[in-house]
């Protein structure tokens, strides 16, 4: 994954354990990132972005007092322009799929390398969502089919978004997104400029009220636009 340039983001560590806040710090700050706040749950994770308005936000899922998820979500509702990124020591966790769907621009795993850390934290920033197909499609396969729509705390957003909206282009790239594609492989597969393919993508998000990748690809699985299975031999590693 590339370092997208720009200027650094600010950013906000949520954990409870402080030896992982105190790691992840000096990785980001040593790599020109500028760490403004840390929190060790998620109520103070919640007050420190209303305090500090970070550009994104590194947060644990399991956290005393408030986890993770919800933090994550009364994050995004105050301030949509916040980049969430989840942290969590497993690939398939229910918990991350829900979060997606909430609008987190992705997730890591705690063992992330330093240059992989720092990358996608610049990338996320940029708006783009940290989309690995080769985690992310598993579990979103092994959740959308079952994730309750109604009643429930890991209940998403995304399943409530009308498709309708779309025109039968629209509804192509979404579902072409959902299976893993990048821009430049969707151009090819429709025989599109990206700079078509772009402006699709940005019609899709404004219509659906899409915050990046990540929710496209649950909400393309919620709505059975994609299947399980459909995207294994065509997803990247990188959306």
């Amino acid at each position: 994954m590339t370092t997208p340039p720009g200027p650094a983001p600010r950013v906000v560590i949520a954990d409870d354990q402080e030896l992982v806040r105190t790691g992840f710090r000096l990785i980001l700050t040593a790599r020109g990132i500028d760490v403004v706040g840390e929190a060790g749950d998620g109520a103070e994770a919640v007050a420190a972005v209303r305090r500090l308005r970070p550009d994104v936000v590194l947060m644990d899922i399991r956290m005393p007092a408030m986890d993770g998820l919800e933090a994550a979500r009364r994050i995004l509702a105050q301030a949509p322009g916040c980049r969430v990124i989840m942290l969590t020591t497993f690939d398939l966790d229910q918990y991350v799929y829900a979060a997606l769907a909430a609008g987190a621009s992705g997730f890591l795993l705690k063992d992330v390398t330093p240059a992989h850390l720092a990358a996608a934290v610049r990338l996320v920033d940029t708006g783009d969502a940290l989309l690995a197909p080769s985690i992310t499609r598993r579990l979103v396969e092994r959740f959308a089919p079952s994730a309750p729509r109604t009643g429930s705390g890991l209940a998403t957003q995304a399943v409530h978004r009308d498709l309708a909206a779309l025109t039968p282009r629209e509804r192509e790239v979404l579902t072409l997104m959902g299976r893993g594609l990048s821009n430049t492989e969707l151009a090819r597969e429709l025989t599109l400029s990206e700079a078509t393919v772009k402006t699709h993508v940005a019609r899709i998000f404004a219509k659906l009220t899409l915050r990046d990748r990540a929710q496209a690809v649950v909400l393309a699985y919620e709505t059975g636009l994609v299947s399980p299975g459909e995207s294994a031999d065509t997803a990247k590693p990188w959306g």
